[in-house]
């Protein structure tokens, strides 16, 4: 039965039409069982016209609640042509199920109005002249009442309802929305981290090994330096990129972070030193107590910067790199020597980007351009809160 309930709940026109089945089918009971009626064709007809528009009454309400009240009317006037009482056709509960309706699906107004069209229906007036009068009007404001209170408690629900699947469903848009931007702010970090890692190394490598191909005939022990140099800048590289991908599958742990800080600074100036950039280092105030983003957000921008001023700088290139904690933030700023402007290999603007993108991040601010002397500087200020 309940599995019933609920399929018929779904499907309004046929639950709809086995109430105007009902109400026909009590109208031929009471045919039968009142052997006062005096004419079975303008009872079958008025009982159908009573009936019958209720399986439309949530498709059209506006329309079959008029039309079931001049169904009603032409009943009345038409039983009392043919000397038949008007209190015997059960189909007239088709009066309050409209008014229902209308409140419940159109709108108090609406309902009020057909109210009105009821009480100047001919039947009422009928149902007063009856002999137990008082009971048949304290049964009709019942009954007109009762309808009234369900169709404001269902309008009531359903307003709840649709305020509920409303909220819902924004709830859901902005669910899926965050996890759009989620997924677009992790890809950025990963390809962030992943241009710093590889960019990095492949650029040492490459000037490394154009550095070899022109010493490996004048100086081959400078050749074999530097292919020393791109020996191990890859091994290191391809660690790091392990590490890397390592951390995107599982949870990091302790043991499994890259060295930031102070140490991790003098580490990427030795290798750059040894890449052949003369680079010289000033660290001021304690590094190593800072937070692990701001620290790894320190980390890429000197590794970004040396490795630009390495791939850019020409011929004996040389930077300067300077990281002073302060009372609020930490100033980190990179300048290159001056050199001979020829670029050993072109660039795409990514690993400038990359910076601005993670210096946002940490909500600080960062400064990228030449100077006054034609010298190349970035200068971040990252807040320590």
């Amino acid at each position: 039965m309940r599995r019933f309930s609920l399929w018929l709940r779904g499907k309004p026109f046929i639950a709809d039409m086995l109430l105007a089945g009902t109400l026909f089918f009590f109208e031929v009971v009471s045919f039968f069982s009142n052997v006062e009626m005096m004419s079975p064709m303008l009872f079958v007809v008025g009982a159908a016209a009573l009936s019958a528009p209720i399986a439309w009454r949530r498709r059209h309400p506006r329309t079959v609640a008029w039309a079931v009240l001049a169904s009603s009317l032409i009943v009345t006037l038409g039983g009392l042509a043919v000397g038949e009482r008007a209190d015997i056709h059960p189909a007239a509960l088709a009066l309050p199920i409209m008014l229902y309706t209308l409140i419940a699906y159109v709108g108090r107004r609406e309902g009020l109005l057909y109210l009105v069209g009821v009480l100047l229906d001919g039947g009422l007036a009928v149902w007063a002249l009856h002999d137990d009068a008082v009971f048949f009007v304290l049964f009709t404001v019942l009954l007109y009442g009762f309808a009234w209170i369900a169709a404001e408690f269902l309008g009531a629900r359903r307003a709840y309802d649709e305020a509920v699947e409303a909220k819902l469903l924004v709830a859901e848009y902005d669910r899926d929305r965050r996890a759009e931007e989620a997924v677009a702010h992790e890809r950025t970090r990963i390809a962030r981290e992943l241009h710093d890692v590889i960019a990095h190394g492949v650029s040492v490598m490459i000037v490394q090994a154009d550095g070899a191909s022109y010493a490996i005939r004048r100086d081959p022990d400078r050749a074999e330096e530097a292919v020393a140099n791109i020996s191990a800048t890859g091994r290191q590289a391809l660690a790091e990129l392990r590490r890397t991908v390592a951390l995107l599958r599982t949870t990091p742990h302790s043991e499994d972070m890259p060295m930031y800080g102070t140490a991790g600074l003098a580490k990427v100036v030795d290798m750059m030193s040894r890449a052949g950039l003369n680079v010289e280092l000033e660290q001021t105030g304690n590094l190593d107590d800072i937070s692990p983003a701001i620290s790894l957000g320190i980390h890429r921008l000197v590794q970004e910067s040396l490795t630009n001023v390495l791939r850019h700088g020409g011929h004996a290139p040389r930077a300067r790199v300077a990281v002073v904690r302060r009372e609020e933030d930490i100033l980190v700023e990179i300048v290159n020597g001056a050199g001979s402007g020829t670029s050993a290999v072109e660039g795409t603007g990514n690993g400038l980007l990359g910076m601005r993108e993670r210096v946002a991040v940490l909500q600080g601010a960062l400064e990228a351009g030449r100077t006054a002397d034609g010298r190349w500087r970035v200068r971040a200020e990252l807040p320590l809160e």
